[in-house]
């Protein structure tokens, strides 16, 4: 069933635990992604990233997220992961993705407010939720020495301001982690997720889940995370099944990439603590 994600995370939000948001690349990612969830009956963040245009097409996208969706009876949010300008979210949400998000955490307060204001205005009328991140989850391998990331945490002192002037649904907040893998397990600032989530209603969003430590992550979903977000996971997992499994073909490989990205997931719904729907 293909919804938005307002009501979706406004639960995990006051039921204290998260939904896991899987980003797809194909078909049989995708695929795999929803088969899970409405195996074990829960709910679904389905994200395609900008990033990832050029693997497959944004029209592609959206055609494999809604016909899996509408197959299927559990809830399933198509969203745009890490929409990058206004042009390429318009294009999504009217190609009929459910759920955008708007990343212009690079940009200053005052900037990434006024782009967000764009694109929450031109996705309400067409009863698309949005998403913004606010502070900066950065990229990298080696976060044991923190000095070395990029990431910067979301100001505590911003955060009402940037909410009340944009009226976005659900905000990314940076507390430590960073997209890709890690050497070592990050150290998050808990303190902040839980001055942040102290003072909104608003659904709050971790992005660099991968490799983050399912001790840290379970906190994280408990403490007021509504939804994280898993990719680098799925292929680490899917790869290395391949070097174990010894595929003698592409169709085994694809077999077995298949069935490591579902183990994933069903990892994540109990380490996340999501409730069944």
């Amino acid at each position: 069933m293909l919804v938005n994600s307002k009501e979706m995370l406004l639960k995990a939000r006051e039921e204290n635990y998260a939904v896991p948001a899987t980003n797809f690349i194909d078909l049989d990612s995708a695929r795999t992604f929803v088969t899970v969830a409405e195996e074990v009956k829960k709910p679904l963040m389905l994200p395609f990233a900008q990033a990832h245009k050029d693997l497959i097409s944004l029209e592609e996208a959206a055609l494999i997220g809604k016909y899996l969706a509408d197959k299927v009876s559990v809830p399933v949010v198509l969203h745009l992961d890490h929409g990058e300008d206004f042009a390429f979210i318009k294009r999504a949400i009217d190609l009929g993705f459910t759920s955008v998000m708007i990343d212009a955490s690079k940009e200053s307060l005052e900037n990434n407010i006024k782009i967000t204001k764009e694109v929450v205005a031109y996705a309400h009328e067409k009863d698309v939720t949005v998403e913004a991140e606010l502070g900066h989850v950065g990229a990298g391998t080696n976060y044991e020495n923190h000095e070395t990331t990029d990431s910067i945490y979301t100001e505590v002192k911003d955060v009402q301001t940037f909410l009340d002037q944009t009226n976005v649904d659900s905000l990314a907040i940076s507390i430590g982690t960073a997209h890709g893998a890690y050497k070592g397990t990050p150290v998050l600032n808990f303190e902040r997720l839980q001055e942040i989530r102290q003072m909104t209603e608003v659904p709050l969003v971790l992005h660099g889940g991968s490799s983050s430590g399912n001790e840290n992550l379970t906190r994280c979903a408990i403490s007021g995370i509504a939804k994280i977000n898993i990719f680098t996971d799925f292929l680490n997992a899917a790869y290395q099944k391949n070097k174990d499994g010894n595929p003698q073909d592409y169709l085994e490989m694809k077999q077995l990439s298949n069935e490591a990205m579902a183990e994933v997931l069903k990892t994540c719904y109990e380490v996340f603590q999501t409730k069944s729907v």
